[in-house]
């Protein structure tokens, strides 16, 4: 059975043409900084957010985990929201592997962090304290709705930092989504923040990768920890080849995904059982909770969406989040609606 897989856009493939760029790469000793590909992929990476230099990783986790060890120092203090991924999903790496201290805000129902909130939370110049040193943002914010912030806000928060003598990382795993549906580049969500990660194996469909953004000084540092992270890679152009064709044919088209998400969620709120979050779908993601009615439980409505040919995943007892993606075609969306109904009426 070929599956309707909406758990998450981590599940796309290469396409044909990115393929073809793998077979045909010509590649080098990364390590050495030899690999013609990577180095070309970190100077499109670079122009397309608005920096100076690229770091090519083999994952968002390692990216801002690298940006994070960047920044601080063991013992400061990272500003972080609650709802972030770097909080909730990258295994504390950075106080288990960096000794950075993390302060945990919450996110606010768009996604940002309050200034006010932020005020609060940046240390005193006291012994008994951790030194701030650093504010990190996330773009879309995943656990919150797959929402977006905007360019003003970014340049709020970065203005606040830099008044203080602070950092921004900008955590933009899915930032071409958020550029997408705001309709404006990429630049102008990046362009301010002192070190940005996105990725090319989500919605961009590259099989590897993400690349970390920002000063020439800042990524020559970043480069030495990618290395002590065991991210130094050698003929790594062959991934490479694959982002260089996401970013130059997957970004226009997101657009399609977030339409598609519409059409799905459009579909989904006629369906009793379902109560889908205000304002979803802000960009490729639906979340939706289960009603108490629904007799059957989340693992049992997974197992029956399965058997109807369409994989999904929790995000909570009763959450579920659906995430298109290039994979998911217009008879993908209709074969999902018609299975949720199927389960949740039959």
């Amino acid at each position: 059975m070929q599956f309707i897989d909406l758990r998450s856009d981590t599940v796309t493939h290469p396409t044909p043409a990115m393929r073809e760029a793998m077979a045909k790469a010509p590649v080098g000793d990364d390590v050495y900084g030899e690999d013609p590909t990577i180095n070309r992929l970190q100077e499109m990476s670079a122009g397309m957010m608005g920096k100076e230099a690229g770091l090519f990783v083999p994952s968002g986790t390692m990216g801002n985990l690298a940006a994070i060890l960047t920044h601080c120092g063991r013992g400061d203090e990272a500003i972080v929201g609650n709802r972030s991924h770097t909080f909730l999903h990258e295994a504390g790496g950075i106080s288990s592997l960096g000794g950075v201290h993390s302060c945990q805000l919450p996110n606010q129902a768009d996604g940002t962090l309050a200034l006010v909130d932020l005020e609060s939370a940046v240390r005193s110049d006291d012994p008994h304290e951790p030194i701030t040193r650093l504010i990190c943002l996330e773009n879309t914010q995943n656990a919150c709705g797959g929402l977006c912030l905007t360019p003003e806000y970014t340049h709020q928060v970065v203005d606040f930092a830099h008044t203080r003598s602070l950092a921004v990382h900008l955590d933009g795993a899915r930032l071409f989504n958020a550029a997408i549906a705001q309709g404006v580049d990429a630049k102008e969500l990046a362009g301010a923040v002192d070190s940005v990660t996105f990725c090319l194996s989500k919605g961009l469909c590259a099989p590897v990768g993400s690349v970390l953004c920002g000063s020439r000084a800042f990524i020559a540092k970043a480069h030495r920890l990618r290395k002590m992270l065991g991210g130094g890679m050698r003929q790594a152009g062959i991934l490479a080849a694959a982002g260089i064709v996401a970013l130059e044919t997957m970004v226009v088209r997101l657009a399609e995904d977030h339409a598609r998400a519409k059409k799905l969620a459009d579909g989904l709120k006629r369906i009793p059982g379902l109560a889908l979050e205000v304002g979803t779908p802000a960009t490729n993601m639906i979340f939706f909770s289960l009603s108490p009615d629904v007799k059957i439980n989340m693992g049992g409505v997974i197992e029956r969406m399965r058997e109807q040919g369409v994989l999904i995943d929790a995000a909570g007892p009763w959450r579920v989040r659906l995430v298109t993606h290039y994979w998911i075609d217009d008879a993908g969306v209709e074969q999902a609606i018609n299975a949720f109904r199927k389960v949740l009426e039959g």
